[in-house]
């Protein structure tokens, strides 16, 4: 037999490996292709670098005096963290869950051991404006309340609800405390 001529049954089974090596090769060049072009996409619906960057965030309470509020940054909104006197724990502790719209008791709303720090975020139930630290009616002797100018809500020395359009209390944030001066956010 001629070393050219090839049996019949043999070429065409050469031609079935030749079409499914050529099958396979086109399909992950395409898959590849899909992925490629996909990718962008799909990254684009990631959190952006700067948002991220302030996903949690770590605040040193040491320099903050008894009746202070400092704000900080968190997320693209305030937070507020109050250094709470004993004057205003006692007028948040003292208020009966009856007179709250949102009724939340104090002690639920700080960190057990920690009842003097009240972190919470400034941003009004209501609307979203950025209330003003101590103001309006519900502030212990230092003005440990919260008012908010756009449409008189007040909130007390817990950041509770007391009086105004606001249907919910200030809002506590998820954080732990580090150590007895360092708490993280986020």
């Amino acid at each position: 037999m001629d070393p050219k001529v090839t049996h019949p049954a043999h070429a065409a089974s050469v031609d079935t490996s030749r079409r499914d090596f050529m099958l396979l090769t086109a399909s992950a060049l395409a898959g590849v292709g899909a992925v490629s072009v996909a990718w962008p996409f799909i990254d684009s619906m990631n959190p952006a670098a700067d948002v991220l960057a302030l996903a949690s965030i770590e605040v040193d309470l040491s320099h903050i005096q008894p009746g202070q509020t400092i704000k900080v940054p968190w997320r693209g909104v305030p937070v507020f963290i109050r250094h709470r006197t004993q004057v205003d724990i006692d007028d948040a502790r003292k208020v009966p869950m009856s007179e709250l719209k949102d009724p939340q008791k104090d002690e639920d709303r700080v960190k057990k051991g920690h009842d003097q720090w009240l972190v919470m975020v400034g941003v009004c139930t209501h609307l979203g404006c950025i209330p003003l630290s101590g103001a309006g009616e519900y502030c212990a002797g230092d003005g440990g309340g919260w008012f908010c100018p756009c449409h008189g809500s007040q909130y007390d020395t817990s950041g509770r609800i007391r009086k105004g359009p606001a249907p919910a209390n200030l809002t506590v944030p998820e954080y732990s405390f580090l150590s007895d001066n360092r708490i993280k956010i986020g």
